[in-house]
C-alpha cells in the first residue's frame, strides 16, 4: 500500500517541526535521494513501491553511493546538500524523513533495507536495534 504524498510530507512537516510543506519537501526530496544511492536490488523496488510517485522516482534514481556512507557521513552529506543545514539539523531532516519511510514501509521491509546499510541507520530510521 502507498502512502500518499499529502500524508508522507504532512507526517515529515509535524516531525520535523517545518514550518512550511515546501521545506518538509525539500528534507524528503534530499534524504531520499541519498538513501536510493545506498540501497540496490529488490529492497530499493519495494521501498519505492510503498512511497509517493515523486519520492519513489527519486528513492530509484540512478545515481549510485562509491561505498555506503556509514550515518555520520550521511548526516553530512545531507548537511551538504540542504542550503543554510548544519550537521545537527541535518540529522533533524534524516530522522523526520526516514521515521515517516519506516512507518510507510513497515517492519519488515524496513529491517530488510538496514540490513543493506551500515551499522548505526536503525537511530537514523527511529528504529534503535535492540541488540
Amino acid at each position: 500500500m502507498t502512502m500518499r504524498w499529502e500524508a508522507f510530507l504532512t507526517q515529515v512537516q509535524e516531525r520535523g517541526e517545518y514550518t512550511t510543506p515546501q521545506e518538509a519537501e525539500r528534507a524528503a526530496r534530499t534524504v531520499l535521494a541519498l538513501l536510493g544511492a545506498h540501497l540496490a536490488g529488490e529492497v530499493r523496488a519495494e521501498l519505492a513501491a510503498r512511497l509517493p510517485e515523486t519520492f519513489a522516482l527519486i528513492l530509484l534514481n540512478p545515481l549510485r553511493a562509491t561505498e555506503p556512507l556509514p550515518p555520520e557521513r550521511f548526516l553530512r552529506a545531507t548537511a551538504a546538500w540542504i542550503e543554510g543545514a548544519t550537521e545537527q539539523t541535518a540529522a533533524w531532516d534524516v530522522g523526520a524523513v526516514l521515521s515517516v519511510t519506516a512507518e510507510a514501509a513497515g517492519e519488515d521491509l524496513t529491517n530488510r533495507v538496514l540490513l543493506q546499510l551500515p551499522p548505526g541507520y536503525d537511530l537514523l530510521f527511529g528504529r534503535p536495534q535492540h541488540t
